[in-house]
């Protein structure tokens, strides 16, 4: 979404659209709450896709097992019915309660603004950012010749591409972008890679077949006349060598900090937010937190707990959002309002 100064009314806002965050929405629906998603991620999944999309998790109750793409991909499905806006690319900066209705003007680094009763912060580790490039000449082009993820494959159309990395996200935006480019190389430290081995078979078909070359390196500077990438020059064991790139993509994985959310005047320790565990509300009420992020007496980093932890949170928000109403809890096999959207939106499907 575009940058907004117009804020987006609703009655939870959820940061992190890991697992336990899109469970967080569903449940949301379930007890009729509105909720809308940001991630400061370009795509939905959180760690578990950026990390390990493809390792395999035995530990969800009745599913003995799935990657982590395909429990990502289970939980969209079960969040459809409710129509659960997710802001990708948006990561949450400032937070202000209003003294009038103290709900909470949520404000993100690109200008969106949310207006909500209740927080739920699901952000796992804290907010994943992409490890950078330490160049010097690198900062003054992120986002116009450097770039930490691909927003539009469009934009490598044409051109000499340079991909970084050995990881999942390197590889399967290396093979997506051979096609487009004018022509792609990918450069890794090793000749060793932490990829899924389709991929990894993939990539060399690729380049025995000249579709897309492959270099073993790393980046040691860049070649910038007039603002404007023109190559970049890899370090080897035996020189360097230099390689023509209008664009360079490096993917080298995430780190995690807390990020602006260290500055909400929470009870945070060794980097995790202390929450009460009747409700798992923060030290500020109306600030939740859930899954990994959360912190409390014999706490378990499993995405099973933190989808227990979300649901007791939302309980606790709903009587934020509708102080004067009075929730009535219904079993979800006797809910025929839910019944009736997950009808809905397997007959749209049939359509």
């Amino acid at each position: 979404m575009e940058s907004s100064s117009e804020a987006v009314k609703t009655d939870v806002l959820i940061i992190g659209a890991g697992p336990v965050g899109l469970f967080a929405a569903f449940e949301a629906g379930v007890i009729g709450l509105t909720c809308q998603i940001v991630d400061t991620l370009g795509r939905i999944g959180g760690q578990c896709i950026e990390l390990y999309p493809d390792k395999p998790i035995y530990d969800i109750p009745a599913i003995p097992s799935c990657t982590a793409r395909e429990l990502v991909d289970r939980l969209l499905e079960q969040i459809r019915p409710f129509d659960v806006p997710i802001h990708l690319d948006q990561r949450v900066q400032s937070v202000a309660q209003r003294d009038d209705d103290h709900r909470w003007i949520v404000t993100t680094e690109r200008g969106m603004r949310f207006d909500c009763a209740a927080i739920l912060i699901a952000a796992g580790n804290g907010a994943f950012v992409p490890q950078r490039l330490q160049l010097p000449e690198a900062a003054a082009l992120e986002g116009k010749d450097v770039h930490y993820s691909v927003a539009r494959a469009a934009d490598f159309a044409d051109k000499h591409v340079l991909v970084a990395g050995g990881g999942d996200s390197a590889l399967d935006w290396a093979l997506a972008l051979k096609d487009i480019a004018k022509k792609l190389t990918l450069v890794h430290r090793r000749n060793g890679f932490s990829a899924a081995a389709n991929s990894v078979a993939a990539m060399k078909r690729a380049v025995e077949a000249g579709e897309m070359d492959f270099v073993v390196g790393m980046i040691d500077s860049l070649d910038v006349p007039e603002g404007a990438l023109r190559a970049a020059r890899i370090k080897q064991i035996d020189g360097v060598t230099e390689i023509a790139a209008d664009k360079l993509v490096a993917l080298y994985g995430l780190v995690s900090e807390l990020g602006p959310i260290a500055t909400w005047n929470l009870d945070v320790r060794g980097g995790r937010i202390e929450v009460d565990t009747s409700n798992y509300e923060s030290s500020r009420p109306g600030i939740f937190a859930v899954g990994d992020i959360a912190n409390y007496p014999n706490k378990q980093k499993l995405i099973l707990s933190g989808f227990h932890e979300a649901s007791l949170a939302l309980r606790k928000a709903y009587g934020y959002a509708y102080p004067d109403k009075k929730r009535v809890h219904v079993h979800s096999s006797y809910d025929a309002k839910l019944a009736e959207r997950v009808s809905a939106a397997h007959t749209a499907d049939d359509a």
